[in-house]
């Protein structure tokens, strides 16, 4: 999620971090200069395989048929399945179905612009990273990574064959049709920090709080009355059949639900106790001006507005004084909505335009009117942040304040959550669990895109508008990422790295590919048509639910 990952678990940079924001998984929250060299050309990989000319991405034809070849040409093991069930349609025999955020259609893989010119090994390594946890998620998964360990991992042949022969691609489309979306890029940032409070490492990079609570926005009744609701463990649990007039008995709260954000990605409300009442948790303004008792302290950093690109970014490295470095990830989100302080222009004109459905953010391209040389803004995850005019110290817990606490002065309500990840030469691990790889693993909206799925993106890089379009894996979410045409390249970590990622907003299309078989978007037929596109509630939120990634009601 995440906020980080800031993850969700931004709706909540994946609008914000990696996952986080009220919007967010896990709740994420809270993100190249001259010809940029586009992913899988940064740190610690192999420069990508030459790419013609092309012309700018176009949306591909559809096909006539399922994608790709017929199923004869799948490997011995597989056969034609059978119809799915509950009302499911399946992958490699259904032509074109939508989800209430999506549109996907069939097409063949030599309709994917790029498809043939790509160096397939690049990706491979990413995919067996997938196949990790994947092959938890049911029979087609299980098989199909058990014939992926028997290709030659250095054979762009063998492996551009078996994922011709093992899934079918489908072009994603937003729910008005539209084949053009953005993809954006992040980093993992890096930045001076100390174990130990002394100035100018003055701001608490802080673990998961011991008292945040958990509700299933699921099972929360309707309205934004009050109701009466347990804790048990850490999950809170509402009382049927009583009411606040029942508020004297034990263990009871009294639970508001007028202030509860429900539109999470993971369907989680994160809430904290007050005497006897259950309220959302801390915003960041009440984290840095009362701080967090209950969170463990992993480091201190000496910049606020560092320590926020970090939380949008959803992970990090700190750099201690003695030379060590400490890796953290995402781990939680206060379920806060993702709202960044918007960079305008001298007209008054917003330099990032977003747009808002419900409580999730979408990044809009801006036509290279974002581009500015101005040191009062942070360009990260595709948004253009101003920066505070006025920031000062910040409460820490068990220390007397020597200083007016002014807090940072970052504006968003969203915050990201931290734990110490084990240190290593790959990536840092994404809201799917394993290790992203610079310019093959990419950040998606898993309500569109489900993760650990591979994903072909087309796009340009930057100022050059070289093509871009290679094989991707959708490894990570993000509060920023929000829409059914939207990717984030991981471009690794390293000052390049960073550059690469903030200069890239391009215009860019998606295939996302399914396993032959497999059983997605179950609904009933939807009554309602919009330019062409099936809507309604009857429709699923999520191309395939997944409990730690989209919840379907």
């Amino acid at each position: 999620m995440t906020q980080a990952a800031l993850a969700l678990s931004l709706s909540t940079l994946r609008s914000a971090p990696a996952r986080w924001g009220g919007a967010a998984v896990g709740a994420a929250l809270l993100a190249a200069c001259g010809a940029m060299p586009g992913p899988g050309t940064g740190p610690g990989t192999t420069p990508a395989a030459p790419v013609a000319a092309a012309p700018a991405p176009a949306p591909a034809p559809a096909a006539t048929g399922p994608a790709s070849s017929s199923w004869s040409t799948a490997s011995p093991s597989s056969t034609r399945p059978p119809a799915a069930p509950g009302g499911a349609n399946v992958a490699g025999q259904a032509r074109t179905f939508s989800t209430q955020l999506a549109t996907y259609t069939a097409v063949g893989f030599d309709t994917v612009p790029g498809w043939g010119r790509d160096d397939f090994a690049e990706s491979w390594p990413a995919f067996l990273g997938s196949c990790k946890v994947l092959t938890g998620r049911g029979a087609e998964w299980r098989q199909i990574c058990q014939r992926a360990a028997t290709v030659d991992p250095k054979s762009n042949p063998a492996i551009r064959g078996f994922f011709e022969r093992e899934f079918s691609a489908y072009q994603i489309r937003d729910d008005d049709r539209r084949p053009d979306g953005v993809v954006t890029g992040y980093f993992e940032p890096e930045i001076a920090g100390s174990r130990n409070y002394a100035p100018p490492y003055i701001y608490p990079v802080y673990g998961q709080p011991e008292d945040m609570l958990f509700a299933d926005a699921r099972k929360l009744p309707p309205g934004s009355g009050t109701v009466a609701a347990r804790v048990e463990g850490r999950s809170v649990v509402v009382q049927q059949g009583l009411s606040t007039r029942d508020m004297g008995a034990p263990g009871l709260y009294a639970l508001d639900l007028s202030g509860i954000t429900r539109d999470t990605l993971d369907r989680k409300v994160r809430l904290r106790i007050e005497g006897k009442r259950l309220l959302p948790y801390y915003t960041r303004e009440e984290i840095e001006t009362k701080g967090a008792p209950n969170a463990r302290v992993l480091a201190f950093v000496s910049s606020a507005t560092a320590l926020y690109e970090m939380q949008i970014q959803g992970s990090g490295r700190i750099r201690l004084p003695s030379g060590e470095v400490v890796r953290v990830a995402y781990a939680e989100q206060n379920g806060q909505p993702f709202r960044p302080t918007i960079a305008q222009s001298s007209s008054g004109k917003a330099l990032s335009r977003v747009k808002t459905r419900g409580l999730g953010v979408e990044l809009e391209l801006d036509d290279g009117d974002d581009e500015v040389a101005d040191g009062a803004v942070i360009r990260t995850r595709g948004f253009t942040l101003a920066l505070p005019a006025a920031s000062g110290a910040v409460v820490v817990p068990g220390r007397r304040a020597t200083s007016p606490v002014l807090g940072s002065g970052i504006k968003d309500p969203s915050y990201v959550f931290f734990k110490e990840a084990i240190g290593g030469a790959g990536g840092p691990v994404g809201a799917f669990g394993v290790p992203l790889q610079a310019g093959r693993s990419i950040a998606v909206d898993p309500r569109a895109t489900p993760l650990g799925y591979p994903v072909f993106v087309s796009t340009r890089t930057p100022d050059s508008g070289a093509p871009m379009q290679r094989l991707t894996i959708a490894q990570d979410t993000g509060g920023a990422i929000r829409g059914a045409v939207r990717a984030d390249y991981f471009f690794g970590n390293g000052q390049q790295a960073a550059t690469q990622a903030r200069r890239m907003k391009e215009r860019g299309q998606l295939w996302v590919l399914l396993p032959r078989g497999l059983a997605v978007a179950a609904a009933t037929t939807s009554t309602i048509r919009t330019r062409g596109a099936a809507v309604g509630a009857d429709l699923p939120q999520c191309l395939v639910p997944q409990e730690d990634a989209c919840v379907d009601d």
